[in-house]
């Protein structure tokens, strides 16, 4: 079956543009994944982590696949590890971080896998570049539209 995805994309580290960009050509390049859009690209402060990183650059993508979630998961993070992502601090610096948002209609609670990504709702960051390409897409646990949620944190 055919899943449309909502995937948030993150780098502050190296050539933040130039990582997105080519992270999000190489997510298109899977034979089981479609990119359909992404948003533009946003600067954004660090959220949580240790202090004086690097501010973020920060993009919502919409994809469809026929992947499951935990081998879509698996799949952006050999993505991830192909930019050098290197997982030593939790929240800290990274030259690529790639997010399942939202698995079409699924809420999935696993020990590896919580969708809806358990932070979407309260990050500026990810709501206003998923409300720029899928205002309208309702959370699966609340019923509401991401531009309903990106209001109430505004």
């Amino acid at each position: 079956m055919t899943m449309e995805i909502l995937l948030a994309l993150g780098s502050n580290l190296g050539n933040r543009r130039v990582i997105l960009e080519s992270a999000w050509q190489e997510i298109g390049n899977l034979p089981e994944i479609k990119t359909l859009r992404i948003s533009r690209f946003y600067e954004t402060q660090p959220v949580g982590g240790p202090i004086n990183q690097p501010e973020f650059l920060n993009a919502v993508g919409i994809i469809i696949t026929t992947l499951p979630p935990r081998r879509l998961l698996e799949k952006l993070q050999e993505i991830e590890n192909r930019f050098g992502r290197v997982r030593t601090e939790h929240w800290g610096p990274r030259t690529l971080d790639i997010d399942i948002l939202l698995y079409g209609n699924e809420v999935i609670l696993t020990p590896t896998l919580t969708i809806p990504h358990p932070e979407m709702l309260h990050r500026r960051f990810v709501l206003e570049p998923a409300a720029e390409i899928a205002a309208d897409t309702v959370h699966p646990i609340t019923g509401q539209t991401i531009r309903e949620h990106l209001h109430r944190i505004k």
